[in-house]
């Protein structure tokens, strides 16, 4: 019998019910039973980040979301972009994680979904890869547009869109499985 593979998705998304959260869910709920999902959509809670207190006298809440990180088979980043970059609580997250390794050749999948993205989508990936993930360009994904591609039910309305989700849910739940 396979034990479930974890994967932990982080919704980079500052807004309740982001259209971001609706696209993770929608993931987690395509993946069948060789998935356990654990999301994570509350980024506020993090403190800010502290070089001095990166190593020692860490907070809890770090020292628990680097645990979640490390523990999971793989990691899943759902994000906007914000002015051209990536929203300020995701790199603060990245930060603290600087000065570890849990990162390192742990998959990860990227999706980038916002009006445009572009510039938000390069500075992850460039972030990521820095910090030592593993993804290819399979397991990275950009959704211009979002908002008029989703409804607040996270039914996905349009059918390209649909089917470019459901191609990188399956080569990233392949991608998993191979790693």
């Amino acid at each position: 019998m396979n034990v479930p593979r974890t994967i932990l998705a982080i919704n980079g998304s500052a807004s309740k019910g982001s259209s971001n959260l609706r696209l993770i869910e929608f993931l987690a709920s395509k993946s069948g039973e060789n998935f356990t999902w654990e999301i994570f959509d509350d980024l506020a809670q993090l403190p800010h980040f502290s070089p001095e207190l990166s190593l020692e006298n860490t907070p809890a809440s770090i020292l628990a979301m680097r645990k979640r990180i490390e523990n999971a088979d793989a990691v899943l980043i759902c994000t906007p972009e914000y002015i051209f970059s990536i929203p300020s609580g995701l790199k603060n997250l990245i930060e603290w994680c600087v000065s570890t390794v849990i990162f390192d050749k742990k998959p990860l999948g990227i999706i980038t979904a916002s009006a445009s993205g572009e510039k938000g989508h390069e500075e992850l990936q460039l972030i990521m890869r820095t910090v030592g993930a593993v993804f290819t360009p399979e397991t990275i994904l950009l959704v211009q547009g979002i908002k008029g591609k989703i409804d607040a039910n996270g039914v996905i309305t349009d059918s390209e869109t649909q089917k470019r989700v459901e191609r990188f849910a399956s080569t990233f739940q392949e991608f998993l499985q191979s790693s």
